[in-house]
């Protein structure tokens, strides 16, 4: 059977960005619930016969990074040098496929992109300078009013704020509430869920007020991207944060990719975190408005990972480090873990117990055993080659019914962000095809098939003992084949014990079943 992703081959070109975190302490499971997301998304469109350009990186210019080297008694340099490697590092961990990954500190194309988008903002005349003073939260860099406190809180971080006056320079960002409500108003950005583009709706109502984009040389001590023209001042976090998007493609030093991946592909989407909605959903498309450039098609909005029912923070001690993680039960452990046990747009929590219990029960319980079952089975009674089902088996058959619809189902969660949806619908398959061994006992057809006397009786029980295994095996290949973008390892894994060969894009995957010598070999989730 081949996947309706697979099937549908429209060449589209398609970017897909992570958002760039902080590199003031090393990646915790909240982050890698991000990664896995894009990641499971540009595999999808990939094996859709998209063209995708998966981008990743760290922000490195922010005060808060400072802090951290401060408190570690280290230069920022090698703070941010090693907390970045650690990031990088979740690519080998998480079976990450992202092509590109980008420092804002030490990229040579992100300084000149960053300056370039800066000068082009203030040509259109939407930068300026004036005196500021503001409440500052500096775990979200950003200018807080005091109504948008809770209790006199940081409603991100729960600190309270500090007190900064100082001469910035701004963004004007009230000149584009018309347009940005006009934006979201016709859907030509797009904000998944619909409860975030309401959100964002909500905060254009109240009233956009400019924005600081720079803060003192001083205050930075010197950590960051010079504003052009004025060296006393370093961009603002945000405003150099958000132009990586652009920057790794080459704005400012190099049109082909941009060209190719931002101004004439067929989508552009950022994956991040519900707390920095604001700033993907009003600053950033404002300040591509500002540079004349085009917007990003749709932006994912996914919830937080808790630990024990506890926000993840450096202070609560809970930021789980998810390499360890991956290398307990393997990548896909967890990736399935945050897919599946975390939804998609929402909150969710994270415990050990939980983690081990999702592994043993429905990784190795369910699927692994239903594999190795399968297989064995196979190996047992077939000589180790799928067996051809009877003439007419394939049209009857109730499992093979159920598979038929399997991967357009699956290939339309995938579509609409929905990977939690897209590994329960999976799994239906998964227990489906565990009760159906239970109530065909091949084993018992095997057994009839030679000792009956009945020669009859004997060729009957033979012939459902091949369909019933051809079924199960067209199963294991729908699995594997929808699992693919999510449990990337675990595919490779399943296809290779399937004897998955260059056949594999022929458009009648069954036939393509009949005859290949599979092979169980060790179980695909050891318990």
């Amino acid at each position: 059977m081949q996947t309706a992703a697979r099937r549908s081959n429209t060449g589209s070109c398609r970017y897909v960005t992570t958002a760039i975190p902080y590199v003031n302490a090393s990646p915790h499971v909240g982050f890698a619930l991000e990664m896995v997301q894009a990641d499971s998304l540009a595999r999808f469109y990939r094996l859709s016969g998209d063209e995708v350009r998966f981008l990743a990186g760290t922000d490195e210019n922010s005060i808060k990074n400072v802090q951290a080297a401060d408190f570690a008694g280290v230069p920022v340099s090698e703070l941010v040098e090693r907390n970045a490697a650690r990031f990088l590092a979740l690519r080998e961990s998480l079976d990450l496929s992202f092509v590109d990954f980008i420092r804002t500190s030490v990229d040579a194309r992100h300084r000149l992109g960053a300056e370039r988008l800066w000068i082009a903002c203030f040509e259109k005349g939407d930068i300026y300078k004036c005196a500021y003073r503001g409440l500052y939260c500096t775990g979200c860099e950003q200018f807080y009013k005091s109504k948008e406190l809770h209790e006199g809180r940081c409603p991100e971080h729960g600190t309270v704020p500090e007190l900064v006056e100082e001469e910035n320079w701004f963004f004007r960002l009230s000149r584009y509430s018309d347009r940005l409500r006009e934006i979201y108003a016709r859907g030509e950005v797009e904000i998944v869920p619909a409860a975030r583009r309401n959100e964002v709706l909500a905060w254009i109502e109240s009233g956009l007020e400019d924005f600081s984009i720079s803060r003192s040389a001083a205050r930075a001590r010197g950590w960051g991207i010079p504003v052009p023209g004025d060296p006393e001042q370093v961009i603002y976090v945000w405003f150099d944060a958000l132009a990586n998007y652009i920057t790794a493609l080459g704005y400012g030093t190099g049109e082909l990719l941009l060209s190719r991946y931002w101004t004439n592909a067929t989508s552009r989407e950022h994956v991040i975190g519900k707390g920095i909605t604001r700033f993907h959903a009003i600053y950033w498309p404002a300040m591509l408005l500002s540079a004349g450039l085009r917007l990003p098609t749709r932006i994912l909005v996914h919830g937080y990972v808790t630990v024990d029912g506890r926000k993840i923070g450096k202070s609560a001690g809970n930021a789980i480090d998810p390499i360890p993680l991956a290398a307990e039960f393997g990548a896909d452990a967890l990736r399935y873990y945050l897919l599946r046990h975390v939804r998609s747009t929402g909150d969710g929590d994270f415990s050990h117990e939980r983690f081990r219990q999702a592994y043993e029960s429905e990784l190795a319980g369910q699927l692994g055993n239903l594999v190795h079952r399968v297989l064995s089975m196979v190996e047992r009674y077939c000589g180790g080659v799928v067996p051809a089902p009877p003439e007419g088996y394939v049209g009857t058959d109730r499992l093979l019914q159920g598979l038929a619809v399997l991967s357009a189902a699956v290939a339309e969660h995938l579509r609409t962000f929905a990977f939690d949806r897209a590994l329960e619908a999976i799994w239906t398959i998964v227990a489906d095809a565990n009760r159906y061994v239970s109530e065909e006992e091949p084993w018992a057809l095997a057994k009839a098939a030679v000792s009956s006397r009945n020669c009859e009786s004997a060729a009957v029980c033979k012939s459902k003992l091949h369909g019933s295994l051809f079924s199960l095996m067209a199963s294991l290949l729908s699995i594997a084949e929808c699992i693919a973008p999510l449990l990337p390892e675990a595919s490779r894994n399943l296809l290779d014990k399937l004897g998955e060969t260059s056949r594999r894009g022929e458009p009648d995957m069954l036939a393509s079943l009949i005859g290949r010598r599979i092979k169980a070999g060790v179980p695909l989730f050891p318990k």
